[in-house]
């Protein structure tokens, strides 16, 4: 049994990066208990500085702390998501839609499960893809694992 609160953790950070008029662009808590590793994921329009991730991982960290939230030693992270930023909201999915995304499958479509190409959007809960491989692909949302932006050179 988990002992930890996730979601008065992801509560904790909402509140944070509100106030700061920051993107919660997505957070994780990943290893075992005395090892944990918190990463919070923040962006901006124009991109997040070095302050901003400070900032956001002072408050956060003194929040955690004090309501002892994660009750054994934990790291905290907090970044920027990136070039290749992952794509973990529906919403996600029509703000980037027209760039290049890199997107991976639960389950093989047309025996195979990953993909790249340009997202054309989403809509009804089915992601939009004119893929590399195959050309126009229809892609329900709850079978994507992973996807992300595919930075070009």
């Amino acid at each position: 049994m988990d002992p930890i609160d996730r979601e008065a953790i992801a509560t904790v950070i909402g509140r944070v990066v509100a106030r700061e008029h920051l993107e919660l662009v997505h957070w994780v808590l990943l290893g075992p208990p005395g090892r944990h590793m918190l990463r919070i994921y923040i962006d901006k329009p124009g991109g997040v500085s070095l302050g901003d991730c400070e900032t956001v991982s002072n408050q956060v960290g003194v929040v955690l702390d004090v309501e002892n939230l994660i009750p054994t030693r934990y790291t905290l992270e907090v970044s920027s998501p990136g070039l290749e930023r992952g794509l973990y909201k529906r919403e996600d999915y029509q703000r980037f839609a027209g760039s290049r995304v890199k997107v991976r499958t639960a389950e093989p479509i047309g025996a195979q499960r990953n993909f790249r190409g340009k997202l054309e959007g989403i809509a009804y809960d089915v992601v939009h893809l004119d893929c590399d491989q195959v050309g126009h692909l229809e892609i329900p949302y709850e079978k994507i694992v992973k996807a992300n932006l595919e930075y070009q050179f």
